[in-house]
């Protein structure tokens, strides 16, 4: 038990009523507020349960579209491209663009950078020579170079301890990747080697300013390269790609070829001079179809909370205007327009997919009429299914958003807002009921200190006239 300097005092003077004013001020002060308290935690209980409901649809929501969005930018959706010649090149198609059609696609030539083969050393150990070696890009024309102004030379300090191994280290730092170096041991001594980029102007040059001025076995000047001069130093001269899409001639700095029709990629691997191979888009049904179904999966999934959550009797958000509102976007979610651009016959609406609205709140695929879909507008279909402003992704999103808006009081993210900003004032009150109950106890333990003290006063007097009428009643005798 807590004892205060009252009960001390009490104790002290041995004596007193008998009565635990101290639990007794406790116990009043926590019936005094007793039913403040019960109903603010009543009240906050209920507060907890509403916020947990309202987050657990909210992110239900949220989630459907986070996993949309996902499984379409993934790319499993893209329509599927065939090549005639596959070994003519891959084809890819990055996530959010959907090309169509068939193109024809003949490839006269393959991008490739410079390679470069130096001139003969002892051993890679050999010693270069001190000076400056400057690495220099542009366009290679037979014996003539034309420099790239938009790409800087690249200048290389070599020092008198560099061997043709630390040479080939020191390029690679510098350059950045735009050539690579090695040194290759032969039949015909240690040599250099660089290759360069591919395109046709990642050409390059050397020039290399030795000490010795000697173009000679351990002077720099020895490395030093220009068309002008090669002796067969240049074993492979840089170019670009060249190739023709539906007969329009095109090029291309690497083999990896971007902003074609639609959006779809191609990685040229080969030639094939006069023969073009074809190039078509195909929609991908399954994938279409698999995503439907998982959309009905996640839709229903979503309608079984709301019916648990916010069941009129029972539910945590049974009279909460949010999930009322949630309700009625589940029910109309349907008929929204996707594609408000759409053409005559082609699909414009989920329902258009086949998702169907069952009369208890439920969905379902109405398997037949997306096949009808998929077989009369495939394009179309395909179209719904992309990451822009319009589609199915665009929808549900929009959707997701419009019921977790915190701005929005009407909507899920309000209800949410709403039930945290209620708790902390419930909170907020219960902190209030406890200082006031502290409050209460300590005054009436003061109160009922004093009432001891005085009753112990009295008792203290009357112990002493007893004492005087006693002897009194002696002395009369």
């Amino acid at each position: 038990m807590t004892t205060t300097s009252g009960s001390s005092i009490i104790s002290a003077l041995g004596a007193g009523s008998g009565v635990d004013f101290i639990k007794l001020a406790s116990d009043i002060s926590a019936a005094s507020f007793a039913v403040q308290r019960q109903s603010a935690e009543t009240r906050r209980t209920a507060l907890e349960a509403q916020i947990s409901a309202a987050a657990q649809l909210r992110n239900a929501v949220t989630g459907l579209a986070s996993a949309l969005g996902e499984r379409i930018r993934g790319g499993d959706l893209a329509p599927r491209a065939e090549i005639g010649n596959p070994a003519v090149a891959r084809v890819s198609v990055p996530a959010g663009f959907s090309p169509r059609g068939s193109f024809t696609l003949e490839v006269t030539q393959l991008a490739r950078g410079q390679t470069l083969v130096g001139k003969s050393f002892a051993s890679r150990d050999a010693l270069v020579g001190e000076g400056t070696l400057t690495l220099r890009f542009g366009t290679i024309d037979g014996a003539s170079f034309t420099a790239d102004v938009a790409h800087p030379a690249i200048d290389i300090a070599v020092t008198a301890t560099d061997t043709l191994a630390t040479l080939a280290t020191k390029i690679n730092q510098a350059s950045g990747g735009a050539v690579s170096a090695y040194v290759a041991s032969g039949t015909g001594g240690a040599q250099l080697v660089l290759k360069g980029r591919e395109g046709a102007a990642n050409g390059f040059v050397l020039e290399a300013a030795g000490a010795g001025g000697a173009a000679a076995p351990g002077d720099l000047s020895y490395l030093g390269w220009d068309p002008a001069s090669d002796a067969g130093e240049l074993r492979q001269s840089a170019q670009n790609a060249a190739f023709a899409l539906d007969s329009v001639a095109m090029t291309s700095a690497t083999n990896r070829v971007t902003g074609l029709p639609g959006g779809f990629t191609l990685e040229l691997a080969a030639t094939n001079p006069g023969a073009p191979t074809t190039l078509a888009f195909a929609s991908n049904s399954d994938a279409i179809s698999g995503v439907m179904n998982d959309l009905v999966g996640a839709l229903n999934e979503i309608v079984g909370q709301m019916n648990q959550l916010a069941a009129p009797i029972g539910g945590a958000l049974g009279n909460d205007s949010g999930a009322r509102e949630l309700r009625r976007d589940l029910a109309g979610l349907a008929g929204r327009v996707v594609m408000p651009g759409a053409a005559t016959g082609e699909p414009r609406t989920l329902a258009d997919l086949g998702l169907v609205l069952n009369r208890d709140g439920t969905f379902q695929l109405d398997s037949a009429r997306l096949g009808r879909a998929l077989a009369d507008t495939p394009d179309a279909v395909a179209a719904m299914f992309s990451t822009g402003v319009a589609g199915v992704f665009a929808t549900v999103d929009r959707f997701a958003r419009e019921n977790s808006l915190v701005s929005d009081p009407g909507s899920l993210g309000g209800s949410l807002r709403r039930f945290e900003t209620q708790l902390a004032t419930n909170d907020e009150r219960l902190a209030a009921i406890a200082e006031q109950q502290e409050a209460l106890r300590e005054r009436l333990t003061r109160e009922f200190v004093a009432s001891e003290k005085r009753v112990a006063a009295s008792q203290s007097t009357l112990a002493f006239l007893r004492q005087q009428v006693d002897i009194w009643s002696k002395s009369d005798r």
